[in-house]
């Protein structure tokens, strides 16, 4: 066997099985039906982490650190919260909608008060938060539950789903790099996966 073929051989073996390329983003009614199945299963906790997902639009590292005290200091919930990324140290805004306000009091009044302020705590790990190896673990679970392929998905189709539709509705990219807590505008553009089509059509909607 000659060296490419080797070379190819050994490629078809380590991605055999797997969906190669960034995830998509959840349509809106994707959300609906996983907000839908978790209400009906009860599952209270794993519903604030979803809507909060979505609302917040973090890395899963810094999903997971989210504290009590950053969406509710004092026990009162904000409509607005700021978190400094792990990756870029740069603080990144985010709203915290009425769907997600209504789970996250229901999530709050279920977990009752603890020694540690993680806002997901880890249910194996007394005085740590949940791991981003379980968040992850848990998309698929969602996914599985309103019959999407789970591999196809993962936690950063969290972090896209509402960038991904401001961009579609507004093509406001800046905003959408603000939202994410991107440093350069650059890495918005490869993350939303615009193409140059994208460009063309926003700029045929300007007349001069």
């Amino acid at each position: 066997m000659v060296q490419g073929d080797l070379f190819r051989s050994s490629a078809r073996r380590w991605n055999s099985g797997r969906i190669i390329g960034a995830k998509p983003p959840f349509k809106p009614k994707h959300v609906w039906a996983i907000r839908q199945q978790l209400k009906a299963a009860g599952r209270t906790r794993d519903l604030a982490l979803f809507d909060c997902g979505i609302d917040a639009k973090l890395r899963g590292c810094d999903l997971v650190r989210l504290r009590v005290s950053d969406v509710a200091p004092g026990g009162s919930l904000r409509q607005r919260a700021t978190v400094i990324q792990q990756k870029t140290g740069r603080p990144v805004p985010f709203e915290i909608t009425d769907a997600t306000r209504e789970a996250l009091e229901a999530w709050l009044k279920r977990r009752g008060r603890r020694g540690d302020d993680w806002l997901f705590p880890s249910r194996s790990r007394p005085g740590d938060h949940i791991s981003t190896r379980q968040y992850a673990r848990l998309v698929h679970r969602w996914v599985a539950m309103i019959d999407l392929e789970p591999r196809a998905y993962g936690t950063h189709s969290l972090r896209r789903t509402k960038v991904a539709l401001l961009y579609k509705k507004t093509g406001n990219i800046r905003a959408c790099q603000l939202l994410l807590g991107h440093r350069k505008l650059e890495s918005t553009v490869r993350y939303l996966g615009i193409e140059v089509d994208d460009a063309l059509a926003l700029s045929e909607q300007v007349e001069l």
